[in-house]
């Protein structure tokens, strides 16, 4: 597997040697200082270009970064809608283990582009065009106070849905149920635990991408009915997996509310919970929910 260094090195020289590309820049986990390293990270590399048409063109410029496992070019793809305006990336795979997400920027983004994302450090400026770039910090990532709104719309939001996922199980709907569980319920519960985790460190850490970091702030007992809540395929399994959320959610909301002074929705949390305990014991000849 190629090194760190030698993976720069290469990526720099890519550049030195192509008048089109002027500037290089870096951003992601490589240049967070609170990340520690490991061999799969990215290197999430911007090249700031010239024009773009003639590296649109002819991808074949982009082999000399290595063999290659697999490839993807989102905004050349018709599943996925274009989210990035004019720029290009290729997120390359490759054979040694190393991986390059390379993006294309035209350069009279510059500025616009160094304001996005404070994680960005300067590898090469040939012209000397591009702003002062301050030391790399992942604050923007931070976990963010919620306001009492937007609090109390999480709120509703699990318990809400909640009941759409007892529906499914009643009707034996299982990967209905699972996909509201999953795509919608747990969001929030993930929500309301990194809340929890802001008002304990003062909200100056990051959770990381879909919580992968939320282990480190939490207390063991909390943590592993975290993943309890992750069910297994049998209808059992979905329903215990609801009402431990619910148990979780309850206690961790309480704790937020409490801590900021906010309004605890006392009569949605005993509602639903009831109803939810209902419908699991409801007969699956039921004509009447009650």
């Amino acid at each position: 597997m190629r090194t760190e260094q030698e993976m720069i090195a290469l990526i720099l020289d890519t550049a030195e040697k192509d008048e089109r590309i002027r500037a290089v820049v870096m951003n992601g986990s490589r240049t967070n200082p609170n990340v520690s390293k490991d061999m799969f990270q990215d290197f999430d590399i911007v090249y700031l270009v010239t024009e773009m048409d003639s590296f649109l063109r002819n991808h074949n410029w982009i082999e000399v970064f290595g063999k290659r496992i697999i490839m993807q070019t989102p905004m050349a793809m018709s599943m996925f809608s274009p989210s990035l305006g004019s720029r290009f990336s290729y997120l390359m795979q490759f054979t040694d283990g190393n991986r390059i997400d390379l993006t294309l920027i035209l350069l009279n983004e510059k500025d616009k582009y160094c304001k996005e994302d404070k994680l960005t450090i300067i590898l090469m400026d040939k012209d000397h065009c591009l702003p002062a770039i301050p030391p790399p910090t992942d604050e923007d990532y931070w976990v963010k106070r919620p306001s009492a709104e937007f609090y109390a719309d999480c709120c509703n939001e699990f318990w809400w849905v909640s009941t759409y996922v007892a529906k499914g199980l009643w009707r034996k709907e299982i990967l209905y149920a699972q996909e509201h569980l999953n795509v919608i319920v747990r969001p929030m519960l993930i929500k309301m635990l990194e809340w929890q985790v802001g008002i304990q460190t003062d909200f100056s850490v990051s959770i990381g991408k879909s919580g992968k970091y939320l282990e480190r702030f939490l207390p063991e007992e909390i943590w592993k009915e975290l993943l309890s809540t992750y069910a297994n395929g049998s209808y059992d399994g979905v329903w215990k997996a609801l009402l431990t959320m619910a148990q979780l959610f309850h206690s961790t909301s309480k704790y937020v509310a409490d801590s900021l002074n906010y309004e605890y929705p006392y009569e949605q949390d005993i509602g639903v919970t009831e109803y939810l305990k209902h419908i699991q014991n409801l007969s699956p000849n039921a004509n009447e929910i009650y």
